[in-house]
């Protein structure tokens, strides 16, 4: 049946319009309709509301929404990202199944109540909390798809390999449950791709080797070369920490970007994950390469990372995308525009990706959390053309967040000001997930997670966590 949404205000083309409708079927967006209502065997009206893209999430870890909120002390972990690990190991050691179920279906619904509609979940919980496999391997990565399911959000599973603590470094115990062999990783990630139909709209998967100091060079051009001969997307931690790269550069004598360049892994279907710290030299490489760049704003200022340079990368012509990575905070348009306040701070200017020929700076960082994040993720969405999945949210035109706009002025406020409970509906794959933001499974999402906070944190004292 084909279905037209009727919206006040559409999004296309870097702008809206009025009077135009969505006309899907299928789950497939058929093409914007003007005056096509005949077309349709349903119309849904959608009064006082503008209607977009669904966001794209292109990097999340789901387990780490345990710790928001509890790793903000030096305390209790430590002055920088190393220390902040053994707040997160924390929470890795200690859930089981049914509860990294209902960690990662708490994490999604906040997602899907912010307008995401596909999730591309970085996973690394392989293991039972003594270390060993359980008897399906993938036991962990299935208990996360079906919490997706669950919530309605697209997942696209990116099964993390993790071999080693860190070159010449003992493994760490706070890491038991992400390590496997290159040999058992393969096997695993074939067996799990096999457990679910090809092509599903709901559920597809990608391959993640964590990063340079978990995976050693010869294992990982295995591990990509297995990837690429199933053409699945390829996305990796690069340069996230300066300690990162001086560590690659004593193991190999060059930083992440330069090794990953010199051993052709670079490509159209890699992306680099945070790449906070490279140089003009490495930006070139990974341009020319045709590699993404999946930044994390909200994670990397709450974890003192360091300020990506997405003015260089975007001069150079990189897509970026953004992820929500540890869930300190779940807001697309926040990462969105922190790519552009970082800068502000950096250089004591406004508007800086303003600067950059080609698009306007609120279409701009639209791009990133949607149609950059589908394309990391090798999937077609993040955008309301033909033949894309019809997944997208409405936002109520009514809210004190954007009062006194006008068509030709929504879009920089949506980017810079909308405030979450603007967003009213989403729809993924041509079905309501949300309606006038109430979830069918929100309060017993809520209570399953509430109970678990109680249980992973009710035990801990303040300085036992740190690492």
């Amino acid at each position: 049946m084909k279905t037209l949404y009727r919206p006040e205000l559409l999004y296309t083309d870097g702008k809206f319009v009025a009077n135009a409708g969505l006309l899907v079927d299928d789950g497939v967006v058929v093409s914007i309709a003007t005056g096509a209502d005949a077309a349709a065997d349903n119309v849904i009206d959608l009064p006082g509301k503008a209607l977009l893209p669904g966001f794209v999430n292109a990097h999340s870890h789901s387990f780490q929404r345990l710790i928001r909120g509890k790793s903000e002390s030096r305390v209790v972990s430590g002055k920088n990202f190393w220390s902040w690990r053994g707040t997160m190991y924390h929470a890795a050691s200690n859930l089981e199944p049914q509860e990294v179920y209902d960690v990662a279906r708490m994490a999604f619904l906040e997602m899907v109540l912010a307008g995401t509609t596909t999730v591309g979940e970085f996973h690394y919980l392989h293991n039972a909390l003594d270390g060993r496999p359980y008897d399906d391997p993938n036991l962990l990565s299935k208990q996360v798809i079906a919490a997706a399911q669950s919530v309605g959000i697209r997942i696209v599973l990116l099964r993390t390999a993790y071999l080693r603590s860190g070159f010449g470094l003992p493994n760490d115990n706070g890491q038991t449950r992400f390590f496997e062999t290159t040999s058992r990783f393969l096997e695993n990630m074939d067996a799990l791709v096999g457990a679910y139909p090809a092509n599903s709209p709901e559920v597809r998967f990608g391959v993640a080797p964590h990063s340079i100091r978990a995976v050693p060079l010869n294992d990982l051009k295995e591990i990509a070369a297995w990837s690429r001969s199933r053409t699945l997307p390829l996305h990796m931690h690069v340069a996230e920490q300066v300690a990162e790269n001086e560590a690659c550069e004593r193991e190999y004598g060059a930083t992440p970007v330069e090794l990953l360049n010199r051993e052709g892994l670079l490509g159209p279907d890699f992306t680099a994950v945070h790449a906070t710290h490279i140089t003009p030299r490495e930006i070139a490489a990974l341009a020319q390469a045709g590699t993404a760049i999946c930044c994390c704003p909200t994670t990397e200022r709450n974890l003192g990372d360091g300020i990506f340079a997405s003015d260089a990368a975007m001069q150079a012509g990189i897509a970026i995308a953004l992820g929500s990575d540890s869930q300190a905070q779940i807001d697309p348009l926040e990462d969105a525009r922190e790519l552009d306040y970082h800068l502000r701070l950096r250089y004591q200017e406004r508007a800086v990706l303003d600067q950059i020929e080609g698009q306007d700076l609120a279409p701009r960082l639209l791009n990133c959390a949607t149609v950059n994040g589908a394309r990391a993720l090798g999937m077609p969405g993040g955008t309301l053309q033909p033949q894309s999945f019809a997944d997208f949210f409405t936002v109520d035109l009514n809210d004190v967040t954007i009062a006194g706009h006008a068509a030709e002025d929504l879009l920089p406020l949506l980017v810079f000001s909308l405030g979450r409970a603007a967003i009213r509906d989403i729809v993924v794959h041509g079905k309501f997930v949300v309606r006038e933001q109430r979830h069918a499974l929100a309060e017993e999402i809520l209570a399953r997670y509430r109970d678990l906070h109680q249980k992973v944190w009710r035990d801990s004292e303040i300085g036992s966590v740190a690492g």
